[in-house]
């Protein structure tokens, strides 16, 4: 499972950096996204769900965040 810290970042940041960790996952891959900024959440599942991906939300030790799960074929 990949863990991103974007805390700090401002959009489009963040959903910049999960499109990024998207393209490099492979196909079984988990991804679990931290961000603070109040339009990253909206942006990040935008982009997840353009590329396939299913979205839930996921609390971590550092806040709340977005597991991202990438269809499994």
């Amino acid at each position: 499972m990949t863990r991103l810290d974007l805390r700090g970042l401002r959009c489009p940041w963040p959903a910049i950096r999960v499109a990024r960790a998207i393209r490099e996952a492979s196909e079984w891959a988990e991804i679990v996204a931290v961000a603070d900024d109040p339009a990253a959440p909206r942006e990040i599942m935008a982009v997840a769900t353009e590329c396939g991906w299913q979205i839930a939300p996921q609390m971590t030790e550092i806040g709340a965040g977005l597991r991202l799960i990438a269809n499994r074929p």
